[in-house]
C-alpha cells in the first residue's frame, strides 16, 4: 500500500485571514506532498511496513526489523506525513463544537483559557522546528507537550488529539518571525472550540 496526499476538507483560502491561501497551498501541495513521496520511497522495499496501518507503523517504529536508516526516513518523512494529516484534520473555517473534549480539557487544565495559555506557551517555547501537541496518554490523561522535527507522539505511546505546526513553513509567508501572532490566530481556525 502506498500513502496519498490527503485531501483537505476545505479550500486553500478557507482559513483566511488567519492562515493565508498562499501558505496553505505551498504547505499542503509542496511540503506535505514531499513528505508523502519520500515516505512512500522509504517503505518501498518493506512490504511488511506497507501492509501496516499508518498509526501502527509509528507505534511500532522502534521495534521494526528494518535498517536504522529506514527507521530514520520513516520518522522524518512518515512523521511529516502523519503530523500534517493530523494538523489539516484539526483545522476548519467554522467551529465544530466538541463539548466532550472541552469538558475534559476543563477537568484537566481548570479552564479553556488556562489550557490555551499553556498550549500556546509550549508552542512558543519549542526551539526551532517542531510541533505542539494535545495528546491522550496510555493512562487516559490529557497532556500538552512539544516534539522536535517530525517526531510523533505515537512513537512514545501517546495518542494525538490535535497539534500546531510550528515549523516556519507553516507561517513564515504571512507572519515572518512572529510565531506568537501565528499561534494566537491559529486558535481561530482550530475546529474543536
Amino acid at each position: 500500500m502506498s500513502f496519498e496526499l490527503p485531501r483537505l476538507n476545505y479550500s486553500y483560502d478557507a482559513l483566511e485571514p488567519f492562515i493565508d491561501k498562499e501558505t496553505m497551498e505551498i504547505h499542503h501541495s509542496k511540503h506535505h506532498q514531499a513528505y508523502t513521496d519520500n515516505f512512500n520511497k522509504a517503505i518501498t522495499d518493506f512490504p511488511e511496513v506497507q501492509e501496516m496501518e499508518l498509526t501502527e507503523i509509528f507505534k511500532n517504529l522502534n521495534s521494526l526489523n528494518i535498517p536504522e536508516a529506514t527507521k530514520t526516513a520513516i520518522r522524518n518523512n512518515g512523521g511529516g506525513y502523519i503530523n500534517h494529516k493530523i494538523y489539516w484534520d484539526s483545522l476548519a473555517p467554522q467551529k465544530e463544537e466538541n463539548t466532550d473534549l472541552a469538558r475534559e480539557i476543563i477537568k484537566n487544565f481548570s479552564s479553556l483559557e488556562e489550557f490555551k495559555k499553556q498550549f500556546s506557551e509550549i508552542a512558543l517555547k519549542q526551539f526551532g522546528s517542531g510541533w505542539a501537541w494535545l495528546v491522550r496518554t496510555p493512562e487516559d490523561k490529557l497532556k500538552i507537550y512539544s516534539l522536535p522535527n517530525q517526531d510523533s507522539p505515537y512513537t512514545i505511546g501517546d495518542t494525538p488529539i490535535f497539534n500546531l505546526d510550528v515549523w516556519e513553513h507553516a507561517y513564515y509567508l504571512k507572519y515572518q518571525n512572529r510565531r506568537a501572532e501565528y499561534t494566537e490566530n491559529w486558535w481561530n481556525v482550530l475546529k474543536f472550540f
